[in-house]
């Protein structure tokens, strides 16, 4: 059994407000005793991130304090050679293990944004694979992701208002088809419209539907997870797919 959880964040006066704000929301994760914890895409007031160890300083303490891996969302990182949009990932040792970068830049980031080349697969508390945002619209991250051995997806979004609708859709196609579940973490304020949303399955006589859990405002989530009760009628998916052209 594992314990996965998600953060919605609103708007804060400025990064170091809101990283104390959800910083309080994460320690009460911690004495849930939750393992993983992902938060939105580009949730902080600025959000190119020069230095990602002094800007989560915090989160990696709290991490290390409660043995819980944390994905504090996705942003910007420049350096000489490239921008990419990163989503790092903060072990329960209290030290980054690894980076998942955005692979489908989105609209206006395509301009500045080198997209990311690989899906990666984190293995904490489970093994995990990380689907930013825009991602979710492509089937073949998702299930590159699955079938390289990920037990569940965690995904930092930021959608706007008048995308919720089609954003919602995706999340559970991804986990229906690839027989998994997926823990999607939004914004709330004006311009972004949270529902961030964790998608798990139920299979009756062969038959898979998905049981949803949805966010207002600003708020936590923690949910127990038997990942093991996924893997029959995954494996039975994949093996019922044919070869054509």
């Amino acid at each position: 059994m594992v314990k996965l959880g998600m953060i919605q964040t609103v708007s804060y006066q400025n990064n170091q407000k809101g990283i104390d704000r959800v910083s309080q929301i994460l320690r009460k994760l911690g004495r849930q005793e939750t393992d993983i914890v992902c938060l939105p895409e580009q949730w902080l007031k600025e959000n190119i991130i020069s230095d990602f160890d002094t800007e989560f300083s915090e989160f990696k303490d709290i991490s290390r304090d409660f043995s819980m891996t944390i994905i504090p969302g996705a942003f910007y990182e420049n350096n000489k050679k490239k921008s990419s949009i990163i989503a790092p990932v903060i072990g329960p040792e209290g030290e980054f293990i690894g980076r998942q970068e955005k692979i489908h830049p989105f609209d206006y980031e395509r301009d500045t944004v080198t997209p990311g080349k690989e899906a990666k697969i984190f293995n904490t508390a489970c093994k995990f694979g990380v689907v930013i945002c825009y991602d979710m619209v492509f089937p073949q991250v998702a299930n590159t992701l699955t079938k390289k051995g990920a037990q569940v997806l965690l995904s930092p979004s930021r959608i706007v208002r008048r995308g919720i609708e089609s954003w919602h859709m995706y999340v559970q196609v991804r986990a229906l088809e690839n027989r998994i579940p997926i823990l999607a973490a939004n914004v709330e304020n004006r311009r972004f419209g949270g529902e961030s949303l964790i998608v798990d399955l139920a299979e009756n006589n062969k038959v898979v539907n998905t049981k949803l859990t949805k966010l207002k405002k600003e708020k936590s989530v923690s949910k127990e997870f038997k990942l093991e009760k996924y893997q029959k009628s995954r494996k039975n998916r994949f093996s019922d797919a044919n070869k054509f052209r």
